[in-house]
């Protein structure tokens, strides 16, 4: 993966999609708008559809605010991405490409700013608990707007539902009402203000790149037309660096036996469905019993222990 594959061209200003004749495909495939369907400083969530036909998979390709060119694999059945770890108040292009039998069929692309570093209408979370979070679902902030609002709207608990040495997984509920999207903010390890958009019908998020040891604390904002509704808050400490590999294949050795488990839950083989010089896109299947989250441990190129929580229900994940 050292060297960009000559079927992936850099994206340019005005990239020219493959031009592959419809004969050569049982039924077109079309790519419709890509539309920008939220932003924060540091990152750009977009959508798309398919009006006809299908693709395989997706990728969209981008230059960093260094002018470094970035390549996302993206599974086929989804119609939606958020690309993090960008620069406030920076513009980008995006090109999405539909790949169909390795071949790009179709492209469009946007333009997007993201939001200045420190926005007036979302204040920075603090480190420190307030007395706010001992009510932290009806904030006095958010009262008017929620009344405002048409149809009360309310945000559920946030909890932590997974925790590992470099990032902790988050899961709320929406008792009543619906959001357009979310803002979950809170500080690095360096005390830099992070804000990472999440889609209107998401219930989870991933927080990857933390530090180990380390508590945060993470709030929750539900937006409806670009105003905060209501905000949750949780505090986390992530697991510690040393030892989590020994600790993980403990918990494994004490899964309770078959016995006390009506079903057996069974992982079948772990396949790579696109790879690109700094991603790789993984999938797998789980034909009998669910299972309630999977951990994915690899070692990084300096040689680190890294671990990604996935919601049990996901089949695919993308590594970058």
């Amino acid at each position: 993966a050292a060297a960009r594959p000559q079927e992936l061209p850099l994206p340019s200003e005005e990239p020219e999609p493959e031009a592959v004749s419809s004969d050569a495909l049982p039924a077109r495939a079309v790519l419709g708008e890509l539309k920008v369907s939220s932003v924060t400083p540091n990152s750009v969530q977009l959508q798309w559809n398919v009006p006809e036909g299908s693709f395989d998979s997706f990728t969209l390709q981008y230059r960093d605010a260094q002018g470094q060119p970035q390549i996302l694999p993206i599974d086929g059945r989804s119609r939606s991405v958020t690309v993090p770890g960008l620069s406030p108040s920076h513009r980008y292009r995006f090109h999405l490409y539909g790949l169909r039998g390795g071949k790009r069929i179709d492209h469009v692309s946007t333009d997007v700013i993201t939001d200045a570093a420190v926005p007036e209408e979302l204040p920075l979370p603090s480190q420190d608990p307030q007395s706010e979070d001992h009510n932290p679902e009806q904030p006095q902030t958010e009262q008017p707007q929620i009344e405002a609002n048409q149809g009360q709207v309310v945000l559920g608990k946030l909890k932590v539902s997974s925790v590992t040495p470099n990032s902790v997984q988050l899961q709320w509920s929406v008792p009543q009402g619906s959001f357009d999207s979310f803002t979950l903010q809170y500080r690095d390890a360096q005390g830099q203000p992070q804000a990472l958009a999440v889609d209107g019908g998401s219930r989870s998020v991933t927080v990857p790149g933390l530090s180990p040891s380390r508590r945060y604390r993470f709030h929750l904002y539900g937006l409806r037309d670009r105003k905060r509704i209501d905000r949750v808050s949780t505090d986390a400490i992530t697991g510690e660096e040393e030892g989590q590999r020994p600790q993980d294949e403990q918990h494994q050795t004490k899964a309770p036996p078959s016995a006390t488990t009506p079903v057996r839950a069974v992982l079948k083989e772990l396949k790579v469905s696109s790879v690109t010089p700094s991603s790789v896109q993984l999938q797998w299947r789980v034909p009998e019993a669910p299972f309630d989250s999977f951990m994915l441990q690899y070692r990084d190129v300096q040689g680190q222990p890294q671990a990604l929580p996935i919601d049990g229900g996901s089949r695919s994940v993308t590594v970058p």
